[in-house]
């Protein structure tokens, strides 16, 4: 047998959905099929089951009661699966054969709109991408609120793919000839790729991004195609892109914002234990996401760095002002996501009550602000729109208290619209007259427990038991309705009255929703209005969570300049100092001058140093997003990029070793920093050799002090780095001290001029309880290296710039300082030095006894014992 008409129409809905689960709308139910239906059932672990086919197959099939489909959308989404909502558009009544059915809107991960899935103060972030020759031009957009930001970003596609993972960014959209590049890499990312099908007109792109440079907009036009694409609707709630002009913000790469621990923690990935959860202190939805906004992209001018501090600084003094506010904020609803609502037709009677009860605060906020002492605040309270006619729009239409959903009616308030209020007034006195007749019914028969009910097949009913029957007066009553212990009658009187009640209450119900309908489409045209207040009240929100957290925690006004200089006196980790009490946390300076910018640092295991060099990076953070900062004093340049490379983890998705990790985020942040960029090493070269290792992280410090010139701090184990301090004019050795006490070792958390004396790495390990075997044995090795190496540092650097030669062993490194000349390797590793004419007799010999060396066999301690035979003979 062929497919039934209704499978058809099925199947041919399907062909255009293929990546997606079909809810295809049957009666009081979304129904899958086939492959849908067997996946789904596993996923959403429901029922398979079947119906008749083509032939003897059975057709497999599942479904989901659409009173309560939202839940089942959101777990398919969550896992990464599109769902294709797919309704009836006609009315079965009305309609000979198979009913009309239309997909009317397209769930991704990107473009949910409501239940679980949304995070209040987490912005939901679709986005596009296109590849230029800078790198790759992304666009994204929050479907919720309507907010969309273009912006560049530098480097391949790896650097694309964790730009979306700091933002949360779930889906990509794609052209066709970028799919193939991306779809791997994005797959282990978990990042769903998809391709825009369609493509807007230019003209209707044109006023999104209208501040949005030419060769950008392409990737804005694939976001807004794929949205209109997949929501099938207007969206009158999307704003214009924000182009985010990358020498307007202080940019931090996704490396150093995992590293720094700004939003997600690097152990959990929750919140706690990061900046962010320090620091917010908001009571709006509105003002979580902004605040996780400006952290993500802080400020790199100082002009309106200044501006928000202004705010932070004026709340401090008003705090009876800001309590009274953070109150009222409290009972401000979500006002970007109630717009987005409105715009997708999906706001209820309780959505609008919530942004009328939210738009009654403005007023009284904007009293308290005019209250305060600051005629910074006194302005912003006044520049503020009220939106008092829409708050008096929506309090003479909708009801203090409606229901969860529009049909049930008691959306609508009375004396709204005259015609509602005439059906209302018959559906209401009949109710009333049904409850006399009951009264006069009893009092007639004598029987108590005589009842009038209803019910949707039957209508109105009168209903006595079987034992009083016998005993009534029926003569006026018509049998209408037998149950088991009950008989149901009507009279000619209830008859009348039982079609003047269900008109008036069908009518109104119908009439009810279509003003409602009316109402919601006149909110849509108030939905800009609505959005620039939210975003005042958010920024309101953050300025006051700054002002709190600085006076909570004794947060210091910071102060710029254009130069490079680092002035941080008492500087504090404002995450672990609240973790251990302000009484146990040691604060520590900071001080980097114009032209000794370099912190070589050097101590201990577990003594603290990440910690320090993580506590300078989150005060420029704090700084430049326009908040107080945890110190006794600041004074800060403007900073125009961070980079970290602290911590260590393999990269098992794409096969890198620790050091491979390591070394491809110092690329990076060697590559793109500037004279006015923070970097911060940790450890460098750990993950290889000692040898490779300090090779490796020398070179480094040599090329950021002659080629970069930023602000640096670099910590290491390496102490024979620490001879660099007499050769790089701008580096100064730091360390944070440790005392042996008892042949225990104790961590002072103090950061001090000059360099370690030692590592105390067996200190260390007992602390962790090491096995005294083993710990015993260290000791004894330890002496005996100590005793074969001898006061050992690494040789000066003695050419101006540093020298191109491919290091292979110490010994090369050695020959090369020696001869005071650069010294370049050929293929055949073998050493070509210099002619003798100008050199003295010691030079001379010197010369002859490494060109006698075998350089190849030699090894590193023999490598030594030459070197100071050389250093001997040279001094003489």
């Amino acid at each position: 047998m062929a497919h039934t008409p209704m499978m058809v129409q099925y199947l041919s809905i399907k062909e255009q959905y293929k990546d997606a689960f079909l809810l295809f709308r049957l009666g009081d139910f979304y129904e899958m099929f086939f492959e849908d239906a067997e996946r789904a059932s596993q996923l959403l672990e429901i029922t398979l089951t079947s119906r008749a086919g083509d032939g003897e197959n059975r057709i497999p099939m599942c479904g989901v009661p659409h009173h309560s489909a939202q839940g089942y959308i959101e777990t398919l989404v969550s896992k990464g699966y599109k769902v294709a909502i797919c309704e009836q558009v006609e009315d079965p009544k009305m309609t000979k054969g198979v009913v009309k059915r239309e997909v009317v809107q397209l769930v991704t991960p990107g473009t949910i709109t409501q239940g679980k899935a949304l995070d209040g103060k987490t912005n939901h972030y679709l986005a596009a991408t296109t590849q230029e020759s800078a790198g790759y031009a992304l666009a994204y957009l929050d479907v919720t609120t309507g907010e969309a930001t273009a912006m560049m970003v530098d480097g391949d596609e790896r650097a694309l793919l964790n730009q979306l993972l700091a933002y949360n960014i779930k889906e990509l959209v794609v052209a066709d000839s970028l799919y193939h590049t991306l779809v791997e890499q994005a797959a282990t990312m978990g990042i769903v790729l998809s391709i825009a099908n369609e493509r807007m007109a230019d003209e209707q792109v044109a006023p999104f991004v209208i501040d949005v440079p030419l060769y950008m907009q392409q990737a804005c036009a694939l976001l807004l195609s794929y949205v209109m694409q997949t929501q099938m609707r207007a969206l009158s709630h999307l704003q214009t892109f924000t182009y985010n002009e990358a020498t307007n913000f202080l940019r931090i790469d996704t490396n150093s914002k995992r590293n720094l621990e700004l939003i997600q923690s690097i152990r959990g990935g929750d919140t706690k234990g990061t900046l962010l959860w320090l620091v917010d202190e908001t009571v709006t939805a509105m003002g979580g996401r902004k605040l996780k906004q400006w952290m993500h992209q802080p400020l790199a001018s100082k002009r309106l760095i200044e501006q928000r501090q202004q705010f932070v600084g004026d709340f401090l003094d008003e705090f009876f002002v800001r309590a009274e506010l953070q109150d009222l904020l409290k009972k401000v609803y979500d006002l970007e996501r109630l717009a987005g609502r409105v715009a997708f037709g999906s706001v209820g009677g309780r959505d609008l009550a919530q942004l009328r009860d939210s738009l009654r605060q403005v007023p009284h906020i904007q009293h308290q602000l005019q209250q305060a002492n600051s005629a910074v605040l006194q302005q912003f309270g006044a520049n503020l729109d009220a939106c008092a006619d829409i708050e008096a729009f929506l309090a003479s239409a909708i009801t203090d208290q409606p229901p969860l959903t529009i049909k049930e009616g008691d959306v609508i308030r009375d004396g709204y619209n005259v015609r509602l209020d005439e059906l209302r007034d018959a559906s209401r006195n009949g109710k009333d007259w049904i409850a006399q007749l009951e009264q006069r019914e009893r009092d007639i028969t004598g029987v108590k427990n005589l009842k009038i009910g209803y019910n949707r097949i039957f209508g109105y009913y009168i209903e006595l038991t079987k034992s009083h029957v016998q005993h009534a007066d029926l003569t006026r009553y018509e049998r209408k309705q037998t149950l088991a212990n009950a008989e149901r009658y009507i009279t000619q009187e209830l008859k009348e009255k039982e079609a003047l009640i269900l008109n008036a209450q069908e009518e109104s119900l119908e009439l009810e929703y279509q003003l409602f309908v009316e109402i919601r489409e006149t909110m849509k045209g108030y939905i800009p209005r609505v959005q620039a207040l939210a975003a005042q009240l958010s920024e309101l929100d953050v300025y006051m969570s700054f002002a709190y957290i600085a006076e909570k925690y004794h947060f210091v006004k910071p102060t710029f300049h254009n130069g490079r200089a680092m002035h941080i006196i008492n500087g504090r980790h404002p995450v672990v100092e609240k973790m251990l009490g302000k009484q146990t946390y040691v604060p520590n300076d900071c001080v980097l001058e114009e032209e000794r910018n370099m912190y070589l640092i050097t101590g201990p295991n577990m003594s603290g140093k990440s910690t320090y060099m993580r506590q300078v990076a989150l005060i420029i953070v704090l700084a430049q997003m326009g908040s107080y900062v945890p110190a006794d004093e600041a004074v800060l340049p403007i900073t125009d990029q961070i980079f970290t490379r602290i911590g260590a983890a393999d990269d098992v998705a794409s096969g890198q070793s620790t050091f491979m990790v390591e070394m491809m985020e110092s690329q990076h942040a060697i590559m793109h920093a500037t004279k006015n960029s923070l970097m911060l090493f940790d450890e460098i070269g750990r993950g290889t050799s000692t040898y490779d290792g300090m090779s490796l992280a020398q070179a480094m410090m040599e090329y950021i002090h002659e080629e970069i010139g930023a602000n640096t701090l670099f910590s290491t184990h390496y102490h024979e780095l620490t001879a660099l301090e007499d050769v790089l004019p701008r580096l100064t050795n730091v360390h944070v001290a440790a005392a042996e006490q008892d042949g225990k070792v104790v961590f002072l958390h103090k950061v001090k001029p000059g360099a370690a004396d030692q590592s105390y790495g067996i200190h260390v390990a007992e602390l962790a309880q090491l096995p005294q075997p083993i710990l015993a044995r260290a000791r004894v090795l330890l002496t005996s290296f100590e005793a074969q190496s001898g006061d050992v540092q690494v040789i000066e650097k003695i050419v101006e710039k540093p020298v191109e030669v491919i290091v292979e062993k110490p010994v090369e490194v050695i020959v090369e300082r020696v001869v005071e000349k650069p010294v370049v390797q050929d293929d055949a590793q073998q050493l070509s030095l210099f002619s003798e004419e100008g050199l003295t007799p010691q030079q001379k010999e010197a010369l002859a006894q490494i060109e006698q060396c075998n350089v190849m066999n030699t090894t590193p301690f023999a490598a030594l014992q030459l070197l100071n035979e050389l250093q001997q003979l040279l001094r003489k």
